[in-house]
Order: C-alpha cells, then structure tokens, then sequence
C-alpha cells in the first residue's frame, strides 16, 4: 500500500501539518494523521487482514477510529442486555449498530476479524443500515470484550437502538443535502453567467470578468460538493480496487481542467465548461439524496413495526400503580392498561374483560373479545375495559418482537441472484474507461473540445448502480410487504426458491384443519318411562347453529346445560370442546352436582339433584354408559342404534361420546378437527395454478384418505412419525422442489427438510423456529399469495437487471456519438437507479389491497 505522504494511510485524510506520525508496517514506512488510525492499521496488518484495504468497493473513506467508550463492561450486565438481547442463555444473539462502517472493505474486515474469536459463532453485518448481527458463547466471551475487539479496528459498537439508528440515517442524509444545496446555489449562479455568455458576452470586454467568475464559483464547488466522488476514486486507486465515483471524478476534473486551461490561456476559440461541471455535480448529487431517500422508504416496514411497541407501561406494585420503561417489566409482573391503550407486553387477563383491536398482528379488523385467561400481545389495541395483565413477555421475546426480527433477517440476506449480480459491478468501471478512452481517440483527431465532451459524457453515464440495487431493493420492498400481509419471510434467498416451486406438502391437523375440537353434530334422544312403548320415542340431529340452538326444547336445553356443567368438571380436549360450545350459547347452570366421579379412559359421572329425585348423569363411552344404566330398559337397543348411526362419523375420524341421564335421554356428541373454513377454496385455487399438492399426515389412513377426498387431493401419504416425514419429503427431493406446509412439533424435521418450510403462526414455537416462512394468523389463503409474491419479486429482480443493461446498450453509444452532453449525461445517470427503485416498489402497490 503506497500513497503520498500528504494523506493518512489508514482513512486517507489529509495529514495534519507539523506533527508526523509515522511507523514501519510490513517493511513500509507509512504516515498516520493521529494515533488513532496507527493503532488500527497495525492492529490489521498484525492480525493478517491486510487484504482490508484492497477490498474497498464504495465511495467512502474511512474517517478517524471513532472514540471508543471506557466502559463498555456496562453492557455485560444482564439487566442491561435484557432489553437487546433475545434470550439471555449461554448462547446470545444482539445486534449492534456500528459507527465508522462505510463499504464493503469494512464488512469484511469486521466479520473476518470476529471469525478469529471462537466464541463468536456468528456475525453477520448489514451494511444499508450499518448493523452487526452476533451469535456468542456467553460462558467464553462478554459482550465487551467484542466491542473491545470492534474499536481496536476503527469501529464503535453499540447495542442498535431503533431511535440512534434512524438518527444516523437523517444525519447522513441532511450532510448529502448540504452538498447537494451547495451545488444548487452554484448551478442557479452560474445559469446567469452562461446565459451573459450564450447572449454574446463571450466576444465583449466582459467575456474574461465572466470566464473568472465561473471558475471562482465551479472551484468551490468541485472541492466541496464533489468531495465525496473524489475521496472514493482516491480511496479506490490506493486500494487498487476500480470505484464507480472514479469516472465521475475524471469526467468532472477533465472538464474542470480545460476550463481553467481556457480561462487562464486566454484562449479566443475554445470555451469554457463550467457551468457543465457544476450542472452534472448538482444532478447527480440530486439523484443519490433521491436515491438514499427512496432506499430509506422502501425499507421503513421494520420501523413501522418498531412504531407499534409502546415504550412505557402502568406497573402495579402493592396496589399502587406508575409508570415505568417496558425495557424495566420483568416475566409475572403484573400492568394496567386503559382503554384506548396500546397493550405494552405478551401476556395473560387476570382481571378485567374488553375487546382487543388485533389487526396489526392477524390482519382482521373485527375487534376479537377477551375475558379472564385470554392472552393478549404488544402492539394490540385495549378498545374498551380496563384490563389488568400478568406479563409473560416482554420487547423481542414478544410476538411483535419476533415479527421484527425476521424481517429485519430477512431484509438483510442475499438472493442467490444478486451474487450474479455482485460479480458483473466490478467489470463495469473497466469497460467504462475503455469506451472513455475509445471515444477520445475517435474524435480528438476533428475537435478536441467535442472529443472531451464524448468522453466525459461515456464516464459520467456508465453506471452499475442499478445492477447493486436491483435485488436488495425488491427483497426489502417484498418482506415489507409481506410482513403487512402477515407473511413473514426469514432469508431473502425464500423468495427466489419459493418462486420456483410447483409441489406443496400439507400436513393435515393443524394445518389444513383448524387444530382444535370442535362439537361438529348433537343426537337428542328421549326415552319413554313406560316399558310398553318403543325405545326410543324420538331422535333428533342438530348440527349447532344460532338457528338450530334457538329451536332446542326446553328440556333439551336442561340436558345440554348439565352435561356442560358436568364437563367443566373435566380437562379432557373433548370436554372443553363441549363445555365452549355451552358458553358460545349462552348455557349456565345452576345446578349443583354431587359424587362427581372422574373413570380415566371411560367418562365422568355425578348425581343430580331435583325437587322431586335423584337422577344420575354421565358422559363417556357408550359402554361405560351402558354398564352404569344396564338396569334402565331399552338402553342396550338405544345404544345399538345411536352407534350404527355414528359408524359414519368414526370413519371420517371424528370423535364420538355419549351423554346419559337417567330415565330422561341418552344424547351422541360428534367432537371433530374440523378443516379451516378455508381449506376447500384454497386447495382448489393451488390446483387451478397447477401446483401438485400432497397431503401427509401421521393420523390414520382412512381418517387422510376422508379428509384428502373432501379437499380433492389426490397424493396421500398417512400414518407417517415425524422422522418419516423428513424421509417423505426427501424422497419427493428427488424430482421436485418441496414446499413443506405444518404447525406443529411434529412437523420440524420435515420444515427443516424441505426447500422451503412454511409454518402456520398458530403452530407450535419448535414449528415457527424450523420453518422459512411464518403465516401469522394462520391462514391458508396466505399461501398461494407468499408464492405469488415470491414470482413477483424474483420478476422484478429480473427486470431491474434488464433495466440497467437496456439503460447502458442505449445511452453509452449515443454518448460515444457525442450525442449526449455531459449535463444530459449527469441527468440520465440516476435515471436507471430510480427506475429500479420505482419498479421495486411497484410491489408494494401490486399488493396494495391484498
């Protein structure tokens, strides 16, 4: 590494003058503007990273190692990485925002650097929003000492803050707006001059007084708005590594120099460019602030979400109330909220009743009731009650939180098609100066100042811009997008896969059902008290509806309300299942139940007190029942007939018990799983988009074979364990790429198997952590859209790719024609890189009411 003794070799500034610092790298003598950048460099040359420097792919220099703070070990408190940190086990994970990253050369100098300490098990840098992801060994390294590890290489290290780091990206915003309003003032000043001279004051006494003026305005100019260009291409050449910011710089200088070469020759033919120079600095300054806004909007969505945690909560502590930092509740903490208020934490009801305005996390606008033991999330909406809740998470370890962190994951992967696109930028600058060179030679033999134009105009309009933007632009764009529709997705590289894929494996509970019990059919029997009459006097189906329910007799009505109040007394799935179909109609007895005796594997019984008798009551088997009620008459040939009529239901794997009380009725409650209301529609819709779809399930085979036959699904694979599920969906590798579709513990290996595992965000949390993409709210309709939205993005990367060659095949040979002005040129540049953007987000819009 080799560079003039005027600028620091570390960041490339210029030295201060009188004090020298120097020292003896790797046989160089090399010169530092403070002490700060010494110790840098030779703490990367020690380390053997000296390849940092060759590795320099943007415009940035590197500033001054910023000032690193001295206490540091702050931050190994537990206390205060609890509200960064998203498990405080032995393995940790945070992300850090860093102060001093500005390019690529930076990400690799810190990743390569982490990489050395073996207790760093991952780090990975996201360089839009200058942050650090790290997975340590807690038990091996603090969190300090990685920071420690940060400064000695130039970078300050601070846990992110949502707040700092917006900061930050209005801060470099507003310094690029000041150089861009510094070249604005200049380009409106020198308008006037170049219209004086246009008009015919370049023949008059005038004409030098004006020439002066110009370069007294472009001279400033040049050096201020035109710094960041500068400090790139020279940053650039030190490194040997080609910049896009070096033809800029030439065209610019080029043009710059010939002017003065005008001015100061007194030259009476040739003319002075000036107003060219400042013109496209302004332009293209323009295009960038446009371009790092855009880039800022399109990948708002995580701050969006971040907007949706409230900061601060109403603690309740010894029945006195205040307000604190949700960052300081802790798990069984007890909260107030108002109505009206945001919900601060995950948590339980313990006191209070209200309805909740879910629609940020389910999309469902309809306010859903809560009552005591609901579970509530952050970022909810208190409608109406005061509610008070039992904390049970709080910040990332909340479903909000989660919602923010895979988002954030994603927007920071890479699509295997942009490391295509990685690998064309750098030939870009290349073939640039080449073309540059070829257009001067072309025409400097007819007029030098047309050749120096053409020239200028090929370096200026060449840009691989476009290329760098056109996939991480339509991945921040489309996980937004799909985090609004409740489609979380974790890796950008899911949407290029999932775009490909025609075969979905569905697992049935859960999945394609609703993945709770649910009283599907009632059977109301009553029985004659008089031996003589026939068994059963009637018979009667309900399947429960408003309507149907509304029609029970009153006695019919009894009966349901004591065997409700009989299987509270129960924690079977099948008795809660009964007991909310009691309280979804209202059903509340009064009744007092005595001898209540709970038979494992056979039922529940009690006796049932009445003004004018005792009467028994059970619910279980039917041969239980039958055993308990052998004495009452017709009972064998009531049961025999309600069993021939639940053959049906047992086939179609529904669950079947019997309700009995004495001398009164004998009832069959039909509990099922039933398919999502849903299920039906959107198995129909994947068929007409000519997906293969296979359903595959560990429940028995005539239970899927029912199931497959209602939805229309042809392939069947059941009585499957979870480890032959990973072998299924193995062998369906074989010619096809796999979709895997489940929600539950049962279902990891087989989400982890496939090319893509999409878990339904009502499944268990083993099944969310295996899977790629996480439906929230559990809908299938999400599906074929997370598919949809997967073609539309990997279209868009297409396309953004197509837009920036079109954009080169056309206008670089029209510049080589000297066709194109350079101030056209500086116009035109941005163009391709605002085309992308605009075209990413076209899938916002693309989805906008979906």
């Amino acid at each position: 590494m080799t560079t003039a003794h005027d600028n620091c070799d570390h960041c490339y500034l210029p030295l201060p003058e009188g004090e020298q610092i120097s020292s003896t790298i790797n046989d160089k003598e090399m010169h530092f503007c403070c002490h700060g950048c010494q110790t840098v460099c030779e703490t990367i040359y020690g380390a053997g990273m000296g390849g940092f420097y060759q590795r320099t792919t943007e415009g940035d220099t590197l500033q001054p190692p910023p000032e690193i703070d001295s206490q540091l070990e702050v931050y190994d408190l537990d206390d205060v990485q609890r509200e960064f940190v998203d498990e405080l086990g032995d393995i940790r994970e945070i992300h850090l925002l860093i102060e001093g990253i500005h390019c690529a050369a930076c990400v690799w100098l810190i990743e390569r650097r982490l990489a050395d300490e073996s207790a760093v098990l991952d780090a990975n840098v996201n360089l839009s929003v200058r942050k650090l992801r790290i997975k340590w060994d807690n038990r091996k390294i603090k969190l300090s000492q990685i920071m420690h590890a940060l400064g000695q290489i130039g970078y300050a290290a601070v846990p992110f803050d949502p707040e700092a780091a917006e900061g930050q990206i209005k801060k470099q915003n507003r310094h690029l707006l000041f150089r861009l309003g510094f070249a604005g003032f200049a380009a409106m000043n020198l308008m006037w001059i170049s219209i004086a001279l246009y008009a015919g004051a370049d023949e008059g006494k005038f004409k030098d007084l004006f020439y002066w003026l110009g370069l007294g305005l472009a001279t400033p100019t040049l050096l201020y708005s035109g710094y960041p260009f500068y400090r790139g291409a020279i940053t650039g050449l030190i490194n040997r590594h080609l910049t896009m910011d070096l033809p800029i710089a030439i065209g610019a200088t080029i043009t710059y120099l010939y002017s003065c070469y005008v001015v100061i020759s007194g030259s009476e033919i040739a003319h002075v460019y000036f107003d060219t120079v400042v013109n496209f600095l302004f332009v293209i300054l323009t295009g960038r602030y446009l371009e790092a806004m855009s880039k800022r909007m399109a990948v708002q969505s995580t701050q969006r979400l971040l907007d949706l945690q409230p900061k601060i909560a109403t603690l309740i502590q010894d029945d006195e109330s205040s307000i604190v930092p949700v960052s300081a509740l802790k798990e069984e903490d007890r909260v107030l909220v108002k109505a009206g208020e945001k919900i601060p934490v995950d948590g339980i009801i313990i006191k209070g009743e209200s309805v909740v305005d879910e629609s940020m996390l389910t999309g469902e606008f309809v306010p859903v009731a809560k009552f005591m033991d609901d579970k509530v999330s952050a970022g909810t909406t208190n409608k109406e009650g005061v509610l008070t809740i039992r904390v049970s998470q709080t910040l990332k370890n909340t479903a909000l939180g989660k919602i923010i962190h895979l988002v954030d994951e994603a927007q920071s992967t890479k699509a295997p098609i942009q490391c295509t696109a990685d690998r064309i930028i750098p030939w870009f600058v290349s073939i640039t100066l080449i073309l540059a060179s070829i257009t001067f030679m072309l025409w400097v033999g007819e007029n030098i100042e047309i050749a120096l134009m053409a020239a200028t105009s090929v370096l200026i309009i060449t840009c691989p811009c476009a290329f760098g933007l056109a996939t991480p632009m339509a991945i921040a764009v489309a996980t937004g997008v799909g985090a609004r529709m409740g489609v979380l997705v974790k890796h950008g590289a899911v949407l290029e896969i999932l775009s490909t894929i025609r075969h979905f494996v569905f697992d049935k509970t859960g999945t394609l059902t609703q993945g709770k019990m649910l009283v599907s059919t009632l059977f109301f029997t009553s029985v004659s008290p008089d031996p003589e009459d026939s068994a059963i006097n009637t018979i009667q189906k309900i399947v429960p509806s408003d309507e149907s329910m509304e029609q029970l007799s009153e006695s019919e009505n009894r009966i349901l309300d004591l065997i409700c109040l009989l299987e509270t007394h129960s924690e079977h799935m099948i008795a809660k299942a009964i007991v909310n179909l009691g309280q979804q109609y209202g059903l509340t007895s009064r009744a007092e139940l005595e001898q209540i005796k709970v038979v494992s594997g056979s039922g529940i019984a009690a006796n049932y007190h009445t003004q004018k008798q005792e009467q028994k009551i059970a619910i279980g088997t039917l041969n239980w029942i039958m055993q308990i009620a052998g004495s009452e008459k017709h009972i064998a040939e009531i049961g025999t007939q309600l069993e021939g009529m639940m053959q049906e239901y047992h086939r179609s794997g529904s669950t079947v018990v019997y309700a009995w009380l004495e001398n009164e009725s004998i009832c069959a409650f039909v509990v099922e799983d039933k398919l999502r209301t849903d299920a039906v529609d959107i198995v129909k819709q994947m068929h007409q988009q000519d997906f293969k779809l296979t359903l595959l399930s560990g429940d028995k085979q005539e239970v899927a074979d029912y199931m497959a036959e209602k939805l229309a699904i042809e392939d069947v694979i059941a009585e499957v364990m979870p480890d032959e599920k990973d072998k299924v969906i193995q062998q369906k590798q074989q010619g096809d790429l796999i979709a895997m579709v489940g929600d539950g513990i049962n279902d990891a290996p087989a989400l982890v198997r496939a090319d893509v595992g999409i878990a339904m965000g009502s499944g268990t949390d083993v099944s969310i952590d295996s899977a790629d993409v996480i439906l929230v709210n559990g809908e299938l309709g999400k599906i074929p859209l997370a598919a949809e939205l997967s073609r539309a993005t990997l279209t868009t990367i297409k396309q953004n790719i197509t837009i920036s060659i079109v954009y080169n095949i056309i206008m670089v040979p029209l510049a080589m024609a000297a066709m194109i002005t350079p101030l056209v040129a500086a116009i035109s540049m941005p163009l391709s890189s605002l085309l992308v953007i605009g075209n990413a987000a076209r899938i916002r819009w693309r989805f906008k009411d979906k």
